[in-house]
């Protein structure tokens, strides 16, 4: 796989998937859905969904999000490597949130398990 950053967004998701996967401890304890829009993609709709231990992707938007992440492509990427802190993010307006603003920095402290490279 090429450099996240120069990754396709399905690849990243694969990626993702493949981490949540191997290690369930991060969020074992969470259940939420996050939404992620990444306003610069042609149906750039994409779920997060946490339930008793369990993560699932889904490409769509249909289930309700309990917070929902709206932001380009490249802060997306930024926000997973770590780069991108949510807090500034959504000062300066590189992240909306609507919805639950404090489970997008609990995806952020999850995240942040996880060995995401550039």
């Amino acid at each position: 796989m090429e450099s996240l950053e120069k990754s396709p967004v399905k690849e990243v998701w694969d990626l993702i998937d493949q981490l949540l996967q191997a290690n369930k401890a991060p969020y074992e304890d969470v259940n939420a859905i996050y939404q992620f829009h990444l306003i610069d993609e042609e149906d750039g709709h994409y779920q997060l969904e946490f339930k008793n231990g369990v993560a699932m992707i889904y490409y769509t938007n249909e289930k309700d999000p309990d917070c929902i992440l709206k932001m380009k492509v490249k802060h997306f990427k930024k926000f997973l490597l770590g780069n991108l802190n949510s807090t500034t993010a959504f000062m300066t307006g590189k992240l909306k949130i609507d919805g639950n603003i404090s489970l997008a920095l609990k995806l952020e402290a999850i995240l942040k398990q996880y060995q995401l490279e550039s």
